[in-house]
């Protein structure tokens, strides 16, 4: 994948369970920031729904990076959006160049 392409800085987080607070020592469980990486950010299409009589859009986008561990589980910040990963698809030659997340924002951030 091209340098030039990868042209948007984001930032992946993980849900993570059991942190402990390093000055009061409670534990909880919050999104901890994994790494700040170069990406592709196509936004794809908006739907526009209802939701327990509110109305909501949501907004569907592909994120491209070069390959890391992402879950869909995930989240992905740019531009203080919040991006919720709904998978990660490897390239198709190799497996291990880039990574296609498929991603929502606008519902259900955490």
């Amino acid at each position: 994948m091209a340098a030039g392409k990868l042209r948007h800085r984001v930032q992946i987080q993980r849900w993570m369970e059991g942190i402990q607070d390093p000055e009061t020592g409670d534990i909880s469980s919050d999104w901890v920031d994994l790494k700040a990486v170069w990406a592709s950010v196509e936004p794809l299409s908006v739907k526009e729904f209802i939701q327990a009589g509110a109305g909501q859009s949501q907004i569907t986008a592909r994120i491209k990076m070069r390959f890391r561990d992402i879950k869909a589980a995930d989240r992905i910040l740019h531009r203080g959006k919040i991006y919720n990963v709904t998978g990660a698809l490897p390239d198709p030659r190799s497996g291990l160049d880039y990574i296609t997340c498929p991603c929502t924002e606008g519902v259900n951030n955490g």
